[in-house]
């Protein structure tokens, strides 16, 4: 299994000299099974870059699994470049929550006023399975859903293939319980043993007070999750949109030292654009 990062910010892109090490980018993730089956999560602004990269490769069939409708997370959908030709083939999973279907969802980001292209201007063939709380199968690989507590509610997942698993959380409060969302039991089984944890981990201790509530973790959550879990290594994610290169450093490095305190083996770093990973 091959895990890319193609966007690691939240909320909205950002730019500039103090965002380069960690990117700009939102929400987009690839990830390739054994077959070599492109997977995509999430359409932030993350996904116009992947789309190049695909056409390309030459590359004409995908999968978008979305884990919410949050607009930082379908934005750079119209920017998917495959979409415009009549040779792509793209599946879309997920679950609609609070919006009729996933097409619905997904019209919306072309809808007048705010984007002059039509959705009916796509040329791909776009399939949709919008059922909650399936389990998705893509060759050799298993994709297992779950609950994560957020505003308007999400679904993070387990992705598992040939012995590894790979968890992503994005978007999860652990210090609050939104409608629809799990307690924190629910989430340290869940992520239990797994080789990779990606989780969402927006703010620092001293600015969560201020911020309970609006459906996202601190680093310290974050990583006393992984700990706890018995997880082997921890990406820092949803990298709040103020949050420079060098304070991301010390994010890490205080993930570190809560590590060393707990005299644990676990790996911890930010995850950042262009990141590859490989289970």
């Amino acid at each position: 299994m091959i895990i890319r990062c193609w966007g690691a910010r939240g909320s909205i892109p950002v730019s500039g000299k103090n965002y380069l090490r960690y990117g700009g980018n939102t929400t987009c993730l690839e990830i390739r099974n054994n077959r070599n089956d492109i997977l995509l999560v999430d359409a932030g602004s993350g996904i116009r870059e992947a789309g190049n990269a695909f056409l390309a490769e030459g590359r004409q069939n995908f999968t978008l699994l979305l884990t919410h409708a949050h607009w930082d997370h379908i934005m750079g959908f119209p920017f998917f470049k495959p979409l415009y030709f009549e040779k792509t083939n793209l599946k879309v999973w997920g679950c609609a929550f609070a919006q009729d279907s996933i097409k619905e969802m997904l019209v919306r980001v072309m809808s007048a006023p705010y984007f002059p292209i039509n959705f009916d201007d796509i040329h791909a063939n776009v399939t949709y399975d919008d059922l909650c709380n399936v389990v998705y199968q893509m060759g050799d690989m298993t994709v297992t859903p779950i609950a994560l507590s957020h505003p308007n509610q999400g679904t993070g997942y387990k992705f598992s293939e040939a012995g590894k698993c790979f968890v992503f959380l994005t978007d999860n409060e652990l210090g609050f319980r939104h409608e629809g969302g799990l307690v924190y039991e629910d989430y340290r089984e869940f992520c239990r043993g797994a080789d990779l944890l990606i989780h969402d981990a927006e703010y620092q201790d001293e600015e969560y007070p201020r911020r309970q509530g609006w459906g996202h973790s601190t680093i310290e959550q974050a990583t006393r999750l992984a700990l706890d879990a018995g997880v082997k290594k921890l990406g820092l994610f949803h990298h709040n949109q103020d949050r420079l290169d060098a304070e991301l450093d010390d994010i890490v490095s205080s993930c570190h030292r809560m590590i060393s305190e707990r005299k644990s083996t676990l790996e911890c770093f930010a995850v950042h654009q262009t990141m590859e990973l490989t289970l």
